[in-house]
């Protein structure tokens, strides 16, 4: 990776545990389909029209936060090459660069949502799919199949199936419960994956769980980094999205591509995904040693940072 990014490597990493560049934020600053661009240039510039007030805002947070010193912050854009057929790279990411650099925005690093999948030789859904650990509702009877069979995870308890037993009156009705409730039960059922053509589709939700995973720098593969940012020059792009890097780096002198918490800044219709990601992220148990080692490094530099993986996370829901 170039750039100064490589400044923060930390030199004293474990020895099991490859450490990687870690920024102060991370800003996305946009997630589009196929369809989006099939609207045209005007579609990015209205997107990044929107974006400008509340990233602006957030680095200066971020700044106030730091005070005295200079946050490290960088931006990032995902790109659906996964559920779509885009057009040609050469194509789209000039589109995305110019239609920001009007609103004032760079984009730092681009990124395929199937990288999100697999990541040159790291199948990172099955990765991360290994590391989640269902949270399971009181009194649970193994009645359920488990969520490397089914693809479903929750956060509480199903309504009971009618048992159908002839003869027998039908059992009462029962609402799902979530673990945990404030009061009131606020019951999410997510779907991580499907068959399509003989094939695992992996859920969008889902696939936003391993980008923020990606973007908060707690994956690895036996220790070592995945989906590594590659620095790209403009217009030395493939003829399709699959000849290009999980992560692209296309700022020369941009922060890490990694960072202690991330803001997705993104259209209001990603409000249910963004609650699953959420969701699924609180039952991902994250690998001990990276844990330990980013909050080592966090305590370090005196950022306070949350236990908790999802409350790293912010969103602004735009109109």
């Amino acid at each position: 990776m170039t750039g100064t990014a490589a400044e923060f490597l930390e030199v004293a990493a474990s020895a099991q545990v490859a450490a990687v560049p870690l920024g102060h934020l991370s800003i996305e600053l946009g997630h589009l389909y196929a369809d989006d661009f099939a609207v045209g240039p005007q579609r990015l510039s209205e997107l990044f029209e929107r974006v400008v007030p509340w990233a602006t805002t957030a680095r200066q947070q971020c700044a106030l936060t730091l005070a005295p010193r200079t946050p490290r912050i960088s931006t990032c854009f995902l790109v659906d090459d996964y559920f779509g057929q885009l057009p040609p790279p050469g194509e789209v990411i000039p589109q995305l660069v110019t239609a920001a650099a009007r609103a004032g925005l760079t984009i730092d690093y681009l990124v395929r949502e199937s990288a999100c999948a697999v990541a040159g030789d790291v199948d990172l859904a099955r990765l991360v799919q290994a590391r989640i650990v269902p949270d399971p509702p009181p009194r649970t009877t193994g009645g359920r199949p488990p969520l490397s069979i089914t693809g479903w995870l929750c956060n509480g308890e199903r309504s009971p199936a009618p048992t159908g037993v002839a003869m027998q009156a039908p059992a009462d009705w029962q609402p799902p419960s979530e673990n945990g409730a404030n009061r009131h039960s606020v019951f999410i059922d997510v779907q991580l994956w499907d068959e399509y053509l003989g094939q695992r589709r992996w859920s969008c939700a889902y696939l936003a769980s391993v980008w923020q995973l990606l973007r908060l720098g707690l994956l690895r593969y036996d220790g070592k980094p995945v989906a590594v940012p590659t620095r790209i020059v403009d217009g030395d792009y493939p003829s399709e999205w699959s000849g290009l890097p999980p992560v692209i780096q296309l700022a020369e002198r941009a922060a890490p591509f990694t960072t202690y918490r991330t803001l997705s800044v993104l259209d209001g219709r990603f409000l249910q995904i963004e609650a699953a990601v959420r969701m699924i992220l609180g039952q991902y148990a994250v690998e001990a040693a990276v844990a330990r080692q980013v909050s080592e490094r966090a305590g370090g530099e005196g950022v306070a940072l949350p236990v908790s993986t999802v409350d790293r996370i912010d969103y602004i829901f735009t109109r």
